[in-house]
C-alpha cells in the first residue's frame, strides 16, 4: 500500500510542480524585487539629468504657470505635463509633472535638476501581484497556495529509506521549518 502511496506521489508532485512553476517563478522574481525595495524601485526607474537654464529668469514673484511652461518645460519636452510649481526656499522652485517626473531650479545660478519618472512595465505588474489586485486574484492564490502544500507533501513521502522522511530527508525538513522560527522569535 505504502508503494502505491509512493508511486501516485511521484505522479502528483511531478504534474503538479510542472503546473505551478511558472507562478513559483513569478513569485520568486517579484519577491527578490520587493525585498530590495529600499536599494531597487521595482515599479519606477527614475533618471536624473543635470543641467543649465540658458535663458534670463524673471524675479521668483513674476514666475507664473505660463513662464514655467514655455520656458523651462519646453526645452526638455515637458510642456504637456505641467501640473504646478513651488518655491520651497527663497530662490528655489519646484515644478511638478504629470506621473511623478519634476525639475528643481535654483533660481540664481539657474542650475536644474530633472528627475524623470518611468514606469517598468514587467517588473511593477509582477510586484503588484504580491498585493493582491483582486478578489479574483486571492482565488487564484489560495489554489496556488494549496498546490504547494500538496507538492511539499507529496515531496516529503514519496522518497523511502535513509535519504527519505525518516533520514536526511528528515533532517532537511527540520532545517528547513527551524530558519524561518529563529528569524521570527530572536
Amino acid at each position: 500500500m505504502m508503494n502505491n502511496i509512493r508511486k501516485w506521489s511521484r505522479y502528483i508532485h511531478r504534474d503538479l510542480s510542472y503546473f505551478l512553476a511558472g507562478m513559483i517563478l513569478i513569485y520568486a522574481i517579484s519577491g527578490l524585487c520587493l525585498n530590495h525595495r529600499r536599494s531597487f524601485n521595482p515599479n519606477y526607474s527614475v533618471d536624473r539629468t543635470e543641467y543649465k537654464i540658458e535663458k534670463n529668469l524673471p524675479a521668483q514673484a513674476q514666475i507664473d504657470k505660463n513662464f514655467v511652461v514655455s520656458n523651462i518645460l519646453a526645452d526638455i519636452d515637458e510642456a504637456d505635463n505641467y501640473t504646478k510649481h513651488y518655491f520651497p526656499a527663497e530662490g528655489q522652485m519646484k515644478v511638478f509633472l504629470k506621473g511623478g517626473s519634476n525639475v528643481e531650479i535654483d533660481l540664481k545660478t539657474k542650475n536644474a535638476v530633472y528627475e524623470k519618472v518611468s514606469p517598468r512595465p514587467f517588473l511593477s505588474a509582477l510586484t503588484g501581484l504580491h498585493y493582491n489586485p483582486g478578489s479574483w486574484w486571492t482565488t487564484f492564490s489560495d489554489i496556488f497556495a494549496v498546490g504547494l502544500i500538496v507538492i511539499t507533501l507529496t515531496g516529503i513521502i514519496m522518497i523511502k529509506g535513509r535519504k527519505g522522511l525518516i533520514g536526511r530527508g528528515g533532517i532537511e525538513l527540520l532545517i528547513g521549518i527551524c530558519i524561518p522560527l529563529l528569524f521570527l522569535f530572536l
